[in-house]
């Protein structure tokens, strides 16, 4: 069986940490076959809206985005995404952030054209196999709301045997 540690949280009042509940649930006698985070190693990532897309100057599988992100000002995005358009909605990880262990994004130029961060896929968020394009979000998801609270990936899916 599997069930997410904070759907069992909103039943059952839990002092506990998921890997503290699956010792607790180990040592009453069930048998927890492994606790896993439901999103993958990433941070600052938010919700983007993408205002614009115009075509790259020197490159043509390459499309310069004009992005809202929730901030004072509009950020330039260079990707490379397939079905990046005007009115989407996908995540952006800002400058700052990281991507896994290894990858911190930085301000970039690519083809000559500055890129303030990155627009992602659900492969490079870790959330599934999918890399043929950004992972599209609901319309009316908040430009700049964090990414891991809106679609609740602050959580672990206990699977018990």
């Amino acid at each position: 069986m599997k069930f997410s540690f904070n759907w069992l949280k909103r039943w059952v009042d839990i002092d506990l940490d998921a890997a503290g509940l699956a010792g607790r649930l180990t040592a009453s006698g069930l048998e927890v076959d492994s606790v896993e985070s439901v999103g993958g190693e990433f941070d600052g990532v938010v919700v983007a809206a993408i205002v614009e897309c115009r075509p790259h100057p020197d490159a043509d599988k390459l499309v310069v985005c004009t992005v809202d992100a929730g901030e004072r000002e509009t950020l330039q995005i260079v990707c490379g995404a397939p079905n990046a358009r005007a009115g989407m909605r996908a995540p952006l990880a800002k400058v700052g952030a990281s991507l896994g262990a290894d990858f911190k994004v930085k301000k970039a130029k690519l083809r000559g054209v500055e890129s303030q961060g990155m627009l992602c896929s659900a492969k490079e968020l870790g959330l599934g196999d999918d890399h043929s394009g950004l992972l599209e979000l609901a319309s009316d998801a908040e430009p700049g709301q964090d990414f891991r609270e809106l679609l609740a990936l602050d959580d672990h899916r206990i699977t018990l045997d």
